[in-house]
């Protein structure tokens, strides 16, 4: 018999009885029923029953034993008697009468217990991670993240393409967030960097000729932690494609995102044909960029309704500003004053003066203070224009949309949950499209790009090219062929088909205010290769970690990271960062100044 185990702790059947069976696990709990013992013994496959009474040889150990104590129990396999089955277990027909057990290895008193669901502070769940870590809620979910990995990589596969590794070291290049730099001891004073992604280099892979990339790629960018969002590292399935345009990486990229939320959405439905919703649409009706589509609601411009009327509060800013626009958020069901009274003191707990509302009664007469300042006929075409019922309410809010939008999209999210609307039982997903390619910085009074530089603009290439400084419009009206996913409110991914032009890309960085000279310092390897004949392509890169926290029902991505830091950038496992010593900063040609 092997020296640990015969069978692991989650084999053993009701076929298995009345043979003999050595396990080797951690000790999960030990009950004592007068006398008679029970262990539950558990390893990483499962979980068995062990019995001792003070008739067994082993009795005298199972009275030691400890919770994480790891042991190895030699026994006899039996049935267990009659009425104490666990169905909910896949041993739970048979239980091991212990002949012998051996302590492996002893555990000291535990910071945090492993049995049982007890929330423990961040501190001391990152501090003894692999204590953590044993817990069966979150092993589950690591072996989910594990399983969703390999289906990507299967599906890639099976769609044609190939894995590539891109380097880890590389050269440090603004990509919208802060870089990790190492130091060069073989080139004092320079430094390489993390790579915030792998774009350059999965571009400059199209352009190599390779057609068809992805990989499971490691990211570094120096953030400020969130709830979604890993401080330090992160994984993404970055994709790329040559000879594509939009399409085409849609639909390459659909069925593997549809595929997985099938295979690991415990039944939730998936939305069979995502929509295209356009930036601007997506901003206007559901005022997020990320929009959460279990939620029904859709906001509307009535604008129109509120001109020259008798609610002075909103009439007067629209009649002294043409950007003033009103916003109508519906509330089906949520039409009494107890409703919106409280919606009313959330939107002042938020910074906001208040929340107009009109609420429709069981008779049909809109009610409310906005609703007697307008009167009846405006009240009725709000009405219509919402397609609203006896019983429901709407909500406004007033002023240029640019900075009411983030507030209004809130408080949308906001009355579909609290009016119980949002439907949990799906992923409702949706591709967003037609992003601006630059905008207003009214800091530096100056155009700058939107969002991704390297993207392809969705103008003309001859009318592009001769853009000048004055087309100020006409430039911030210009659309990027870029796109993201967002499933259920969180944004997975951005992608773009690519600018693999030189002469188009060095215009786009004039335009936002970058000469030739700093395309080149900056992204002197990509533009060179632009010059050598590049493929037209696009890709894209889902964020792993955020499709594996939707899959397993998390709110935080530390439920699904095998070794996550705090929010303060730390590990507290392994003591990260920490400082070196003199002698190591002497190799790196490094001083330490620390700010005062």
């Amino acid at each position: 018999m092997h020296r640990y185990r015969s069978h692991k702790c989650g084999e053993l059947r009701a076929a298995d009885i009345g043979e003999t069976a050595r396990l080797s696990g951690w000790v999960h709990r030990v009950r004592d029923h007068g006398g008679l013992l029970f262990i539950d013994l558990r390893d990483h496959y499962g979980l068995t029953q062990v019995v001792a009474d003070p008739d067994s040889p082993a009795f005298k150990a199972a009275e030691t034993v400890r919770a994480e104590w790891v042991i190895r129990v030699d026994g006899l396999v039996r049935r267990r008697p009659e009425g104490t089955e666990n169905p909910e277990l896949p041993t739970g027909e048979v239980e091991v009468f212990a002949r012998e057990i051996e302590v492996l290895s002893a555990a000291g008193d535990l910071p945090l217990p492993v049995f049982g669901d007890v929330e423990y502070p961040e501190e001391t769940r990152l501090r003894y991670r692999f204590l953590d870590l044993r817990r069966d809620k979150i092993h589950q979910n690591i072996m989910k993240r594990s399983a969703i990995i390999q289906s990507l990589r299967r599906r890639m596969v099976d769609g044609g393409f190939f894995e590539f590794q891109t380097p880890i070291l590389t050269a440090s290049s603004p990509e919208g967030a802060r870089d990790f730099l190492v130091p060069s001891r073989l080139h004092p004073g320079k430094f390489y960097a993390l790579p915030q992604a792998p774009q350059q280099f999965k571009q400059l892979l199209m352009i190599a000729g390779f057609d068809r990339y992805f990989q499971i790629a490691p990211c570094f960018r120096d953030e400020d932690p969130r709830a979604d969002r890993s401080p330090g590292e992160f994984y993404q399935l970055d994709i790329e494609m040559s000879f594509v345009e939009q399409e085409d990486v849609f639909r390459a990229v659909e069925p593997v995102m549809r595929g997985v939320f099938q295979e690991f959405g415990n039944g939730k439905r998936v939305t069979e044909s995502f929509p295209r919703i356009t930036y601007a649409d997506a901003m206007r009706k559901y005022g997020s960029d990320k929009p959460d589509l279990r939620n029904p609601i859709e906001m509307q411009d009535v604008t129109e309704h509120f001109r020259d009327s008798g609610f002075k509060v909103f009439a007067g800013q629209i009649a002294a500003d043409p950007k003033v626009e009103v916003w109508a958020i519906p509330a089906p069901t949520g039409g009494n004053r107890a409703f919106c009274d409280r919606m009313n003191g959330w939107a002042q707990t938020e910074g906001q003066p208040g929340l107009g509302y009109i609420f429709f009664r069981d008779d049909g007469e809109g009610a409310g203070p906005i609703a007697k300042n307008i009167g009846p006929e405006r009240t009725d075409a709000i009405r219509a224009q919402l397609g609203l019922k006896d019983g429901d309410a709407v909500f406004f809010v007033c002023g240029v949309p640019a900075k009411f939008t983030a507030f209004a999209g809130a408080a949308r999210q906001k009355v579909g949950r609290d009016l119980h609307l949002v439907d949990e039982d799906q992923f409702a997903f949706c591709w967003i499209v037609d992003f601006p390619m630059f905008e207003w910085s009214e800091e530096e009074k100056k155009i700058d790009f939107s969002h991704n530089p390297f993207s392809m603009p969705n103008y003309p290439h001859d009318k592009f090219l001769a853009l000048d400084a004055g087309d100020r419009d006409t430039i911030l009206a210009i659309k990027a062929i870029q796109y993201d996913i967002v499933c259920n409110g969180v944004e997975l991914s951005s992608g773009a088909i690519r600018n693999h032009l030189p002469e188009i890309m060095k215009k786009a960085f004039a335009i936002a205010g970058y000469d030739e000279q700093v395309l080149i310092e900056r992204f002197g390897g990509m533009y060179r290769a632009l010059q050598f004949g590049a493929p037209p392509h696009g890709g894209i890169a889902p964020g792993v970690d955020r499709i594996v926290m939707l899959l397993c029902g998390e709110e935080n991505l530390r439920e699904v990271t095998l070794f996550p830091m705090n929010q303060r950038a730390e590990d507290l496992l392994m003591g990260a960062p920490s400082e070196v010593t003199p002698k190591q900063l002497r190799e790196l040609h490094i001083r330490v100044v620390k700010p005062e």
